[in-house]
This record gives structure tokens, sequence and C-alpha cells, in this order.
């Protein structure tokens, strides 16, 4: 039967690929690298124009004084040494540390809990609701109690972006599983796979979609955590990019403080490229990305 299986799957490859020849032979142009990356990077730049002309113009109104807000020109001129600085590096490699390994564990709680309660109609019933209170409670409401528990600490850190990522990627996996066709999984049934092979051969990879876009919201409930976490947790024998920015505060260095908020960004928009990357694998993969014109 896995031969009969594996002939039928081998065929249908084979006609997807002739499919795919003939739309190409039928006037479907594959793009460039080059044109794909510039396609997809220039609209990013213009939204950055755009958002640069517009602080410009809101700075060149005297609404705030200088040195409460300063222009581009001004912070983009304090960014440049920030960067080169061996203390921005301490900072980043701490706050890139939290964040690894507190989105590692979050991914690993989160992963157990919802494939236990995607499968269990009794877990389903006792937290299904649970988690999703959980996930839309702010994690700063979390720190009184991690601080109360851990002290100034880098546990209560550590504990606030655990349950901040947890529950969105739980849900992730919860609804990607509920998705799973039954057909699928009775055709599974069907050649022999049970258990975990199961959850390996057939609903990991028909829920990977859902579990992927979980774990990107995951991610962004985690790297604000930890924001939050760094800005009000701040232990003085450790730099990060968090307490960095609360002595900038502190000292009134406006250029240095939307310096760090520049970088704080761009951290997070390269973890989301890297999501996006991933995602549209996935969707290559599965044939849902069509060549374009």
């Amino acid at each position: 039967m896995a031969s009969d299986t594996t002939t039928s799957v081998r065929a249908e490859a084979g006609m997807i690929s002739g499919l795919d020849a003939l739309a190409i032979a039928n006037g479907v142009k594959v793009e460039s690298r080059a044109r794909r990356l510039w396609s997809s990077t220039w609209p990013k730049l213009a939204a950055i124009g755009l958002a640069l002309g517009i602080w410009q113009v809101v700075v060149w109104t005297g609404w705030k004084d200088p040195w409460a807000l300063p222009g581009p020109v001004a912070v983009f001129g304090d960014l440049g040494p920030y960067l080169v600085d061996p203390l921005f590096w301490h900072g980043l490699a701490t706050t890139a540390r939290r964040a690894v390994v507190g989105f590692a564990a979050a991914v690993a709680f989160g992963l157990v809990l919802g494939l236990a309660v995607a499968r269990v109609r009794i877990l389903r019933a006792a937290l299904g609701s649970m988690i999703t209170a959980l996930q839309t409670m702010p994690s700063i409401a979390w720190f009184p109690l991690a601080i109360l528990l851990f002290q100034l600490s880098e546990e209560a850190i550590f504990f606030v972006v655990v349950l901040g990522a947890a529950p969105s990627i739980a849900n992730g996996v919860i609804h990607g599983v509920d998705y799973v066709p039954p057909l699928l999984l009775r055709a599974g049934q069907n050649i022999g796979a049970r258990g975990l092979n199961l959850y390996r051969y057939v609903i990991a990879p028909a829920a990977l979609p859902a579990i992927v876009a979980g774990l990107k919201q995951g991610w962004a409930f985690a790297w604000r955590s930890l924001m939050a976490g760094e800005l009000l947790v701040v232990i003085a024998t450790k730099t990060s990019i968090g307490a960095q920015l609360v002595y900038a505060r502190e000292l009134s260095e406006a250029e240095r403080l939307i310096a760090i908020m520049i970088v704080i960004l761009v951290l997070g928009l390269l973890v989301d490229t890297a999501f996006g990357a991933a995602d549209r694998a996935i969707r290559r993969r599965w044939g849902l990305l069509r060549p374009r014109r």
C-alpha cells in the first residue's frame, strides 16, 4: 500500500510539473531575482522616505523644541557613533540572548500546550478560553507579579517573555490542528499513520502555515514583553538595549533615545523578514505561489 501511495504521489507531482510547464509555455514569465528584490524593496524605501519627510516637517513646524524632538539629520548623526560603540554591542548581545532563550522556551511550552489542548477534549474545555484570555492580557501587567516573585532579575524578564509569547503560539497550533481536513486524517490512518507518526507526517505538515503564523505573532509578543521588561527591570551590572533607552531618557539625550528606538524597530523588521521568508518557502513548497508575469 505504501508503494501505491508513493506511485500516486509521484504521478500527481508529475502532473503538477506538467501544468507548471504548460503555464510557462503559455506566457507566464518568471521574474529575475534582482527584479523580485527590487519590487519588494522599493515600497519599503518609499514608506521610509515618507516617514522621514513627515518627521522633518513636524520638526520644522516648531511643535516641540529641538532638545525634545530633534530632526532626522541630528538623530542619524548620532546613530552612526552609537552603532560603533562597544557598549551598544554588549547591550545588543544581552538583549538578543534574552530574546532567543525566552522565545525558545515559549515555543517549546506553546507547542506542547497547543497540541495537548487541540487533541484532548477535557483540556480544550478547561484551558481553551483561558489561553485566549492570557493572550489578550497586556504583558506589562505581569511585571508586578514577576518582580514580586523574582525581584529585579533576569528571571523576572524571562517569566514575562514566556507568558507573553506562549499563548499566541499555543493558539496558532490549536487553530492549525482544528483546520486539518478530516479526510486527510483518515487517509493518513488508512496508510498506517498512528500516534506520533500521524502528528509527524499528517497533522504537523497540514497545520504548518497556522503554526508559523502563531510563531510570528508569538515573537511579536515576546519582543514587546522583552522591551517592556528591560525598561522596568534595569540590572545595574548588565547593559541592554532597553536599559540604554532608559539611560538616554534620564539624561535627556533625545538624539540617542530616538536612535535606539530606530535600532529596536530595525531589529523587529529583520525578524519579521525572516518569518516572511519562511512563510513564502512553505507556500512555494505547497504550490501556492504563482509565478509573476
